[in-house]
């Protein structure tokens, strides 16, 4: 029985040091960032060159990392249809989103369950999201679904969609 609390508590300890905080997650930025500036919470970052933010709301348990990319005004409609595409195959963990007439490279994911891993994760693909505009929309290296330079292209399918009529 002994053994059995024992490995509890030892489970309980690793669990609560595992999660991700404000201060975890500031010292995590400040050993993979170029430089980093704020206070806690509200950081401003550089990371190969781009400018970048992380906010967080402890409280609520969220947090996002965000890189401007352009002004709404110098996009056109097939540029922003290709985000929306993009979103779906080729951004992966981060998104294309819009606010303040600003197109952004956004990671948004609960603070607390964040590991290491996909935090380091997380700012590569808003930095590559972000270099990739206009261009692969990819927010990595590899292409989701092993796309590469040698192989053919796959015709890919499109489902049939039928929408309710109101």
């Amino acid at each position: 029985m002994k053994r059995i609390l024992l490995l509890f508590a030892l489970l309980l300890s690793t669990i609560s040091f595992s999660q991700m905080n404000n201060d975890r997650l500031e010292t995590l930025l400040t050993e993979k960032v170029d430089s980093i500036d704020g206070i806690s919470g509200r950081w401003q970052l550089v990371y190969n060159e781009l400018p970048m933010m992380v906010i967080t709301d402890e409280t609520n348990d969220r947090m996002r990392i965000i890189a401007p990319i352009v002004e709404v005004d110098k996009l056109n409609e097939e540029i922003l249809l290709d985000c929306l595409a993009a979103n779906f195959h080729t951004a992966l963990d981060v998104k294309y989103a819009l606010s303040n007439d600003i197109m952004w490279s956004v990671f948004i994911h609960p603070l607390s369950p964040l590991s290491d891993k996909e935090l380091n994760s997380a700012v590569d693909q808003v930095y590559y999201a972000a270099i990739n505009f206009g261009t692969t929309y990819t927010s990595t290296p590899l292409l989701f679904g092993g796309g590469g330079g040698d192989e053919e292209p796959v015709e890919e399918k499109k489902p049939e969609i039928k929408l309710k009529k109101t």
